[in-house]
């Protein structure tokens, strides 16, 4: 059974001094300066939730719509859901498959495996770094393997401060029948994804049968809070006071298998 502790507190913190990403940029190296510049380290068992959208520009996940051309297929749905063609076609291309349609809203099941509008292409705050910038407009798409660059980022910090951490990507996904997004958890490396409570005991002795709970989706969740949706530039954020069982976890724990999708 994995174990996740909390106090009666926890620490939740925005690393400020975090630049505009650019392609091929340390995500390690930049954590490291912003901490450095605040006069702070980590510590054991810090969990570091960092927006996708880091890795994303790292990365280079840009996309000018100008230069896609639609696929048939593109085309056609488009049309169906009054939709930008060019955003349809890099939609399909991220996606295995559609969950929902109707006009104005394309729902797919991502190639990492979640459910999402969109397949999580954001047009916000996605535009490549000054000279970069083309006809556009221009999309992000998300990381390629978030949980590989979870990985490498705890690996480096581990290395350099000398402590045990764990890493949460997030991404701001919609839930069925509530109105509004929450942070929720794409990839985690060092920290459990879920945590299973089979087998404990309620406060009047009975024995806990199914609970288990979504541990990356809550921090991403409360890290959300700290970190905006819009112009607050804090993409990292720092929590404390959260003691985990380290082993080999994947967000993979918290994604239903589509036989047991009760929407469809």
């Amino acid at each position: 059974m994995t174990e996740a502790r909390v106090g009666e507190r926890l620490e939740l913190e925005a690393l400020r001094g975090i630049p505009l990403v650019r392609p091929g940029d340390s995500i390690a190296e930049l954590v490291v300066s912003a901490l450095e510049a605040s006069g702070r380290a980590l510590q054991d068992h810090d969990v570091l939730v960092v927006t996708s959208k880091l890795f994303s520009r790292a990365e280079g996940r840009f996309v000018d719509l100008s230069t896609v051309t639609p696929s048939p297929e593109a085309l056609a749905l488009a049309e169906e859901i009054d939709k930008d063609p060019a955003l349809v076609e890099c939609v399909l291309r991220e996606s295995v498959g559609i969950s929902r349609k109707s006009r104005g809203v394309l729902i797919t099941r991502h190639r990492l495996g979640f459910i999402s509008a969109n397949a999580g292409i954001d047009a916000s705050n996605a535009g490549p770094p000054g000279e970069d910038v083309g006809a556009g407009p221009w999309v992000l798409l998300l990381p390629a393997d978030p949980e590989a660059s979870a990985t490498a980022l705890r690996i480096a910090l581990e290395a350099h401060y000398a402590v045990r951490l764990g890493v949460v990507v997030t991404d701001s996904h919609g839930r069925p029948f509530r109105h509004g997004t929450v942070g929720a958890a794409i990839g985690v490396s060092g920290i459990p994804a879920l945590v299973d409570h089979v087998g404990r005991r309620d406060l009047l002795g009975r024995p806990l049968e199914y609970t288990k709970t979504a541990l990356a989706d809550q921090i991403a969740a409360a890290a959300d809070l700290v970190a905006g949706q819009s112009d607050e530039a804090r993409p990292v954020v720092i929590v404390r006071g959260l003691s985990f069982d380290r082993r080999e976890a994947s967000v993979r724990e918290l994604l239903r298998d589509p036989d047991e999708d009760l929407y469809a």
